[in-house]
């Protein structure tokens, strides 16, 4: 299990354990947080291809999937 804390999120780095597309190495560019400072959005964004994809953050605590830093 990944340790994930909401407020170091912005600008981390990921990388995706299953590969898609060549898209391997992500950058948290997005996160949005209400009045209650939860989460509300968190956009991801691969480096190779720039797509951007909205995930939900606590996904990045399975190490099954994500890895913290670019490996």
């Amino acid at each position: 299990m990944n340790k994930v804390s909401p407020k170091a999120l912005l600008n981390s780095k990921w990388t995706k354990v299953d590969v898609l597309n060549k898209e391997k190495h992500f950058v948290i560019t997005k996160v949005l947080i209400d009045e209650n400072q939860a989460i509300t959005q968190c956009i991801i964004e691969a480096v190779i291809s720039h797509n951007e994809y909205e995930i939900n953050w606590r996904d990045l605590k399975n190490s099954l999937c994500w890895k913290v830093g670019w490996q």
